[in-house]
C-alpha cells in the first residue's frame, strides 16, 4: 500500500505538491521580493545613461561593466554562501549594492565622464545579491530524499518566477524612467533590493547548512567549475544572456526609431511573458526525453527564432516574434538548471547556480555593448544580429560537447528499496520511476524494473562503490569482497553495482 501511495504521489508531481513542501513558502515570498529589482538594473542603467549622454553605445558600455563585474563576483559570492551561510553573506551585500547604485545614479545625473560611470558600475555589479541561486539551493536542500522527483518542477517554478520578474521589472523601470524621472528606475531598484534582501536574509531556518560547519573529516570542498558539464552549461547560458541583452538594447532603439519610446517596456514585457508561459508549461509536462536532448532541441528552436529578428520592420510583428523567442528560452534555461542539480554535489550547488547566473549576466553585458555600438552605427536592426550570432555559436558548442552533460554513471551498493533507486532516474515521475517505487525490497530482477531489483548486503560486507555526483553520500568503507567481480558479489548478496543512465 505504501508503494502504491508513493507511486501515485510521484505521478502527480506538480506545482501544488511542490508548494506543499515544508518551509517552502517561508523563503519563496521573501525570495521573490528580493530578486524583483535585479530585472530593473540593466534597463535602468541603459535608460539613465542614454538620457544623460545621448548615446546607446555609452549606455551599453556602462551596463556591460555592471554585468561583467557581476559575472566575475557572483561565483565567489556563491562560494561564500556555501561555506558560511546565505544570511551571513547577503546582509552586507545588499547594503553595499544599495550604496553603489546610489553613487552610480548621482554620478550620471551630475554629468560625470564615461570613465567615471564605468568605474562606479564595478561595485554596482559586483554587489548584486544572488537571491535566485540561493533560492534554488534551498529547493535542492528541501527536496532531498523522497521529494527528489520534484526537482525538475522546482527548476521550472524558479524559471517562471525569474521571468515574471523580467515581465514586471523592465516595464516598471521603463515607466519610471520615461514618465517620472530618468533616475527613478535605479533609485527604486536600490530601495527594493535593500528591503527585499534583508527580508530574505532573515529566513535562516530554510537555508542549506554551511559547508564549513558540516563537512565530513577528510572531505574536500571542490569547485563547481571543475565539473565538465557545468562549463558546457556556462556556454549555453552565455548565449541566453546575449538574447536578453541584445533584445533590451535593440528593442529600446527600435522604439526610439518609431517615435514611441514607451513601447520599449511593452515589447520587452511581451518577450519576457513568452518565457514565463513556456516555463509554466515545462513544469507541468512529464517529459519522456532526457535533459540533454531537451536542451539541444530547445536551443535549436531559440536560434531559429532569433535568426529573423533583424528582418522585422513592424512593431506588431516584432512583438509577436519576441513572444516566440521568449517561448524558446524557457525550455533551455529550465533544463540547464535541472542538469546542474544532477551534476553538482550539494555542497557546491549555490556556487554552480551563481556561475550560470553570472554567465547570463556576462552574456547580457557583452550583448548590450555590441548591440549598443551596432544600433548607434547602423540602427536597431543591426542590434538584433547579436542574439542570432550568440545562440548559433552556443548551439554548436553544446552539440559538440554534449557528452560532458551526462553525469558519470554512479555505482551504488543496493540494499534499500526500489524507490531509492528510482530517485536516480532522469524523471522520477515517469513510468520507470513508478515501477521502481512499487517494487518491494528483495524482489528479483525479473519481478520489477531493473533499477528496482535489490538485495540487502550481508552483515559486515560492504562494497566500496563510486560515489553519486549528485548525492554526497558518506559510505567509504573497505570492501569485504576484495578480488571478486561485480557478478560474483551480486550472486552472494554482498551488493552489486547499478549504473544509472541520464538521457
Amino acid at each position: 500500500m505504501a508503494s502504491a501511495v508513493t507511486t501515485t504521489e510521484k505521478s502527480r508531481a506538480g506545482y501544488g505538491q511542490l508548494l506543499r513542501t515544508p518551509g517552502a513558502l517561508s523563503f519563496l515570498l521573501p525570495g521573490f521580493a528580493a530578486r524583483q529589482p535585479f530585472a530593473m538594473l540593466t534597463i535602468g542603467i541603459v535608460l539613465l545613461v542614454q538620457h544623460t549622454t545621448g548615446s546607446f553605445g555609452s549606455a551599453g558600455l556602462v551596463a556591460a561593466v555592471t554585468g561583467v563585474s557581476m559575472a566575475l563576483f557572483a561565483p565567489q559570492m556563491g562560494k561564500l554562501a556555501d561555506r558560511f551561510g546565505q544570511s551571513a553573506v547577503l546582509v552586507p551585500v545588499v547594503l553595499a549594492h544599495s550604496a553603489a547604485v546610489g553613487a552610480l545614479t548621482a554620478l550620471a545625473l551630475l554629468g560625470a565622464p564615461l570613465w567615471a560611470l564605468a568605474l562606479a558600475a564595478v561595485p554596482a555589479g559586483a554587489s548584486v545579491p544572488q537571491v535566485g541561486p540561493m533560492v534554488r539551493a534551498r529547493w535542492a536542500a528541501r527536496l532531498e530524499g523522497d521529494r527528489a522527483h520534484l526537482l525538475p518542477t522546482a527548476a521550472a517554478f524558479e524559471s517562471v518566477t525569474d521571468e515574471f520578474t523580467f515581465v514586471v521589472g523592465p516595464v516598471l523601470a521603463t515607466f519610471l524612467c520615461t514618465q517620472v524621472h530618468p533616475a527613478a528606475g535605479l533609485i527604486t531598484e536600490a530601495t527594493l533590493t535593500l528591503l527585499g534582501g534583508l527580508l530574505f536574509a532573515a529566513q535562516r531556518g530554510t537555508q542549506p547548512k554551511p559547508v564549513g560547519r558540516t563537512a565530513l573529516a577528510g572531505e574536500q570542498h571542490t569547485s563547481a567549475l571543475s565539473v565538465p558539464g557545468v562549463r558546457v552549461l556556462i556556454v549555453a547560458f552565455l548565449g541566453i544572456g546575449a538574447v536578453f541583452g541584445g533584445m533590451q538594447v535593440s528593442l529600446a532603439a527600435f522604439s526610439e526609431e518609431i517615435g514611441n519610446p514607451g513601447a520599449n517596456g511593452l515589447l520587452y514585457g511581451v518577450f519576457a511573458a513568452g518565457n514565463m508561459i513556456a516555463g509554466i508549461a515545462c513544469g507541468a509536462i512529464a517529459w519522456k526525453i532526457g535533459p540533454r536532448r531537451r536542451l539541444i532541441l530547445g536551443y535549436a528552436g531559440l536560434t531559429a527564432a532569433a535568426s529573423v529578428l533583424w528582418a522585422v520592420n513592424s512593431a506588431v510583428l516584432l512583438g509577436a516574434l519576441g513572444l516566440v523567442v521568449g517561448l524558446c528560452i524557457a525550455p533551455a534555461l529550465i533544463t540547464g538548471y535541472t542538469m546542474v542539480e544532477r551534476l553538482v554535489p550539494a555542497a557546491s550547488r549555490t556556487e554552480a547556480f551563481t556561475w550560470l547566473t553570472g554567465a547570463v549576466a556576462f552574456g547580457q553585458a557583452a550583448a548590450v555593448t555590441v548591440a549598443g555600438r551596432l544600433t548607434d552605427a547602423h540602427g536597431a536592426h543591426a542590434g538584433f544580429l547579436v542574439p542570432l550570432a550568440a545562440t548559433a555559436l552556443a548551439l554548436v558548442t553544446v552539440v559538440a560537447l554534449r557528452a560532458r552533460l551526462a553525469p558519470k554513471a554512479p555505482s551504488r551498493v543496493v540494499g534499500g528499496s526500489g524507490a531509492e533507486e528510482a530517485a536516480e532516474a532522469p524523471e522520477a515521475s515517469g513510468p520507470s520511476g513508478a515501477a521502481a517505487s512499487a517494487a518491494p525490497s528483495g524482489t528479483s530482477p525479473s519481478a520489477a524494473a531493473p533499477s528496482a531489483a535489490v538485495r540487502k548486503p550481508q552483515a559486515g560486507r560492504v562494497t566500496r562503490v563510486d560515489r553519486d555526483p549528485v548525492e554526497r553520500g558518506s559510505s567509504r568503507s573497505s570492501s569485504g569482497a576484495a578480488g571478486q567481480g561485480p557478478q560474483a558479489a551480486g550472486e552472494r548478496g554482498i551488493g552489486h553495482r547499478v549504473p544509472v543512465t541520464v538521457d
